[in-house]
């Protein structure tokens, strides 16, 4: 009997037993990064074939590459970090409710806009 409550103790100090309904910030934010990288990566696929299509230079898809490396992935780390280093006992806090959402809008407000901002940056440079 005693093995078992130390168990259950263990797993509520490390985060692994929470009450039904409660919300793992740390883990809805990285999924909404992965997520935010897949559609990221979709529409930008997405924009730059119809940019091709409409006689933008071949070198495009390079550039978009570049930029997906050098500044998306880096500031969805930064945001997914923000969020991993929280311990167990706020993992699942209400209260950062809103601190979650402020974070969740400009993720995905980078993820939707930027591809369209760059083809359509590109094609003003062009």
């Amino acid at each position: 009997m005693g093995k078992a409550i130390d168990e259950r103790a263990y797993r509520y100090t490390h985060g692994e037993a929470r009450r039904p309904g409660t919300r793992d910030w740390r883990k809805s934010m990285s999924d909404n990064v992965a997520l935010a990288l897949i559609v990221y990566t979709g529409l930008q696929i997405f924009v730059t074939v119809k940019a091709l299509e409409k006689g933008m230079p071949s070198l495009l898809p390079y550039l978009l590459l570049v930029v997906l490396v050098v500044a998306i992935i880096p500031a969805c780390r930064w945001f997914e970090r923000r969020w991993k280093d929280i311990d167990d006992a706020h993992a699942a806090d209400p209260a950062l409710s809103g601190d979650y959402r402020r974070d969740q809008g400009p993720l995905w407000t980078m993820a939707i806009g930027l591809p369209f901002a760059i083809a359509y940056g590109c094609k003003a440079i062009l």
